[in-house]
């Protein structure tokens, strides 16, 4: 039927071996390169878990980690701290006494023994004038129940606050705070919404510095109610990290050019003038507060004292009140504490090394007393070798092959795929009505 058959096209002759326009047909192979590592060929150690093996790896971790944790909550227990959450200050009326602060607002722990139910603190609202204008303070007073030995750290608390927020994040522009003067169009577009303002750009742009927390606390923050000169003085250099120290520098840009963020304003009533623009490479409270926390609730350092004992006594902490925590319904509180080689208070990791450490030690006793009493048989590799030797006959089939293992040898017979019953040789008949039933 040559009439079905295809017209060849004078065109195919001129097809090149690797297709139209020279383009191979070769699909490109999918197979992973023949190397150790992509075909799973790396040499590898698997431990077989035996009684010999998982008893004393469970007592040598419980051995470590049990110690270990004691030692971490020891050196922890031992460091003394204050936290007064002052959110509620700000709806006090203005007062000139002060009026006790409910103990649900304050949180402590002190060596001395006296301590450790309550601690003496009272707050009141004051309105003072400056050149900003009225500016409520809180005035918190309390009790130091005994001296508390330098490196001594005043940080700043914020409860609910998400820096983690993605858009949040990476609402900056990185060259900025490097000191570039950047341009509008080559401005982050991740500082939008808060890139420009009145048609100049916002310095620093985004939503991380427009928000930074701006309550005002003096260096010389605690004040003796004495009245004498037994001040604690506080410092605020050296608190940020060495990298970012390193990071940030002083804008090259020109007043003329750049407007506060919008929560800036109070500072900047008037905006930037040549000798009031932010140098952020000394500002090591904005670095800090630049580096965003990873969880909601936070602390970061405010100042600090390494040289000089705080002492004893009564000590007031006035607190300028500039931000806003119940729009995000969260709280703020100041946190005055001392320090140990593991970092601050927190007893979680030592309770973690004991509770598996515990553990730990716990299975190693079961798994013992399950070993002594009833012991679990490993099996013997000597049992699965030289199956040959063995008396009893073992039959293994192939596709038109089967052998019969016997004790005096093997014997090859051959099948075929009509299955035909051999009558005259019992043996391999009944080998043949075996290999039907399979």
């Amino acid at each position: 039927m040559n009439f079905l058959r295809r017209r060849r096209n004078s065109s195919d002759s001129d097809l090149t071996p690797t297709g139209v326009s020279g383009v191979s047909n070769i699909q490109k192979s999918r197979k992973p390169p023949n190397t150790a590592f992509r075909q799973q060929r790396l040499k590898a150690y698997q431990i077989i878990l035996t009684p010999k093996t998982v008893l004393p790896l469970l007592i040598v971790l419980a051995v470590i980690l049990i110690p270990l944790g004691v030692a971490l909550l020891y050196t922890t227990y031992k460091v003394q701290h204050l936290t007064i959450d002052y959110s509620a200050c700000d709806s006090l009326e203005v007062s000139d006494s002060y009026s006790t602060i409910p103990s649900k607002y304050i949180g402590h722990h002190f060596k001395n023994s006296t301590a450790l139910s309550n601690i003496n603190a009272s707050w009141k609202l004051t309105n003072e004038t400056t050149d900003s204008g009225y500016n409520l303070t809180c005035n918190i007073e309390f009790d130091l129940p005994n001296d508390l030995k330098p490196p001594i750290y005043l940080y700043y608390k914020l409860t609910n606050f998400y820096q983690n927020h993605r858009e949040y994040v990476k609402s900056y522009d990185l060259n900025q705070l490097k000191g570039d003067a950047v341009t509008e169009s080559n401005l982050d577009s991740e500082c939008k919404p808060l890139k420009t303002l009145n048609d100049k750009i916002i310095y620093p742009c985004g939503l991380v510095a427009n928000s930074v927390f701006n309550d005002s606390i003096s260096s010389s923050a605690l004040q003796s109610s004495s009245g004498d000169s037994s001040d604690y003085i506080f410092t605020d250099k050296d608190i940020a990290w060495s990298s970012d120290r390193k990071l940030f520098q002083k804008t090259t840009y020109t007043a003329s050019q750049i407007v506060p963020p919008p929560n800036w304003m109070k500072k900047y009533p008037d905006g930037y003038t040549d000798d009031n623009i932010p140098d952020i490479s000394e500002d090591e409270f904005f670095q800090n507060w630049m580096r965003t926390a990873a969880l909601p609730s936070f602390m970061k350092l405010a100042f600090k004292n390494t040289t000089a004992t705080l002492s004893s006594g009564t000590y007031i902490l006035e607190i300028e009140l500039n931000y806003p925590v119940t729009i995000f319904g969260g709280t703020k509180s100041f946190v005055l504490t001392t320090n140990s080689i593991v970092g601050g208070r927190n007893l979680s990791l030592g309770v973690c090394y004991i509770v598996v450490g515990g553990l730990c030690l716990v299975f190693f006793i079961g798994f013992l007393f399950k070993q002594l009493i009833k012991p679990r048989k490993i099996g013997d590799h000597t049992s699965l070798m030289n199956i040959e030797n063995e008396n009893s006959n073992n039959i293994a089939f192939g596709d038109n092959q089967f052998f019969i293992h016997t004790a005096s040898g093997v014997t090859s017979t051959s099948t075929s795929t009509s299955h035909h019953h051999n009558n005259n040789n019992p043996e391999a008949s009944a080998i043949n009505d075996r290999r039907d039933l399979l």
